[in-house]
């Protein structure tokens, strides 16, 4: 009864947030139509305070609008920030943003205001998450849970966590007041710090020799150490051991995954909990195959569960970092600062609070572990719903913006294109909100039914 009482609890705050229901005009959207144009997209990467300007030197056709939330989650990201059309520099922002959109100051066709759109809404594109993100935070949270059957997901008599840091020359970029690796390290030994004295941690770094020349791309590709063997954590020996990580040179993701996993040959899947977690502010940069290595790590006899975490990452960045989470069907998580990166190891740190109680009580554990699944959801549906508000109100207002200002559209384009972006803002709310109600009834399930549930749908959802 508690566990549904809470379901209804948060169901109804979902409820109370979210939009009125609203009648879809689907075709006005026409989300899945083929943008036939000469004109290309330009795609937008993540720089630091969360400000992401487009890259001119990569552009590829324009996509057709989502039709699922899976779609709608693998669209490159755009500049996520607020941008008023008051404010003198945001206004040199947009003005920067938008210098290159399609010409429809004349008569334009549909099409061309369709592609218009289409432009204009891969600008300031928000970062959505699909299915397939919650589908593996809700698994990687109901670790230790005795309704998954997944014996890797099993809580063991050890658990070990191992962190693998990215110490290549551009962990050296400044973010905020500090650099990447300085945010990194602070986040890290945060996380380590508070992690149960039972557990056991491990860190290696990669790229830490040589340089980023050319010349120095040998040694710096072979470059991978254990600075931190795995072991009960020490605050003054991986302090000092932390020190070593310097930014410096190349990208060797796979030598880096291949040596983890020699690190933690000792410590079979029988026996540990193996919990790892990749971080990295790029591709890998030393003609390697990281997602085969990922592969072999998770087929090994250390059976562990592999986290990847994007640090300030751009798109062709976040596609290799996710084909590497998805390749050990791990979490793929992209962080754009400091408290976002320490946030995403928190979550490890959950489940180690999770591993402790059942190592205290096992009994008592299970019976604490029924709701714990709600709170999760709740976010999930409250961080997309700010995202398509906040697109959709950024996208009118420019709109609005260089229609007043200048001989860009006519009054009629602009009222077009307006609409256009209400009725497919309207949509991105419907199919969350769908989603929504599909987690309403999951959460009545047992987690196992629920996840399976919630997978099956996403198959269908990616194979329609």
């Amino acid at each position: 009864m508690k566990r549904k009482y809470t379901l209804f609890l948060f169901a109804s705050v979902l409820m109370l947030t979210g939009c009125n229901d609203r009648e879809l005009d689907k075709a006005s959207i026409e989300p899945g139509k083929k943008l036939t144009s000469e004109t290309k997209q330009v795609p937008v990467s993540k720089t630091e305070s969360n400000e992401n300007v487009r890259d001119k030197k990569e552009q590829k056709d324009i996509q057709p609008l989502p039709q699922n939330l899976n779609e709608l989650a693998q669209i490159p990201i755009g500049y996520t920030g607020y941008l008023s059309t008051i404010v003198e520099e945001d206004i040199k922002k947009i003005t920067e943003l938008t210098k290159d959109l399609p010409d429809i100051s004349t008569d334009p066709s549909k099409e061309e205001l369709d592609n218009y759109y289409a432009h204009i809404l891969s600008v300031f594109q928000q970062d959505f998450r699909g299915p397939e993100d919650l589908i593996n935070q809700l698994t990687f949270q109901t670790i230790g849970n005795p309704e998954i059957e997944d014996p890797r997901m099993m809580f063991k008599e050890n658990l070990n966590v191992m962190v693998i840091l990215d110490a290549s020359g551009s962990m050296g970029k400044e973010l905020e007041s500090q650099t990447q690796m300085e945010a990194a390290k602070a986040a890290i030994t945060n996380f380590v710090s508070g992690l149960p004295e039972n557990a056991n941690v491990g860190l290696r770094i990669y790229g830490h020799k040589g340089t980023g020349d050319q010349s120095d791309k040998a040694l710096s590709c072979s470059s991978s150490e254990l600075i931190y063997p795995v072991g009960k954590y020490q605050g003054d020996s991986f302090s000092e051991a932390l020190a070593k990580a310097k930014p410096a040179g190349w990208t060797p993701i796979q030598l880096a995954l291949n040596e983890a996993q020699k690190d933690l040959s000792g410590f079979k899947g029988e026996q540990n909990t193996n919990i790892i977690y990749l971080v990295s502010d790029g591709v890998s940069t030393c003609d390697d195959d990281p997602v085969t290595a990922a592969k072999e790590l998770y087929n090994s006899d250390i059976t562990p569960i592999v986290n990847v975490i994007g640090f300030n990452v751009d798109n062709e960045g976040q596609k290799q970092l996710r084909a590497i989470a998805d390749a050990s069907n791990g979490i793929y998580e992209d962080v754009q600062n400091a408290q976002d990166l320490q946030n995403q190891l928190d979550q490890a740190k959950k489940v180690a609070e999770k591993w402790n109680m059942w190592k205290s009580s096992k009994e008592g554990f299970l019976g604490a572990d029924r709701v714990n699944n709600s709170l999760d959801i709740f976010v999930y549906h409250s961080e997309e719903f700010r995202k398509w508000v906040n697109e959709g109100q950024q996208v009118g207002l420019t709109l609005t913006y260089l229609f007043q200002n200048g001989d860009k559209m006519s009054r009629e384009s602009h009222d077009y294109l307006k609409e256009k972006n209400i009725s497919y803002h309207k949509w991105v709310e419907a199919e969350y909100d769908k989603l929504r109600d599909e987690l309403k009834t999951l959460n009545e399930m047992k987690y196992g039914e629920a996840i399976k549930a919630l997978e099956e749908k996403y198959q269908q959802n990616t194979t329609d």
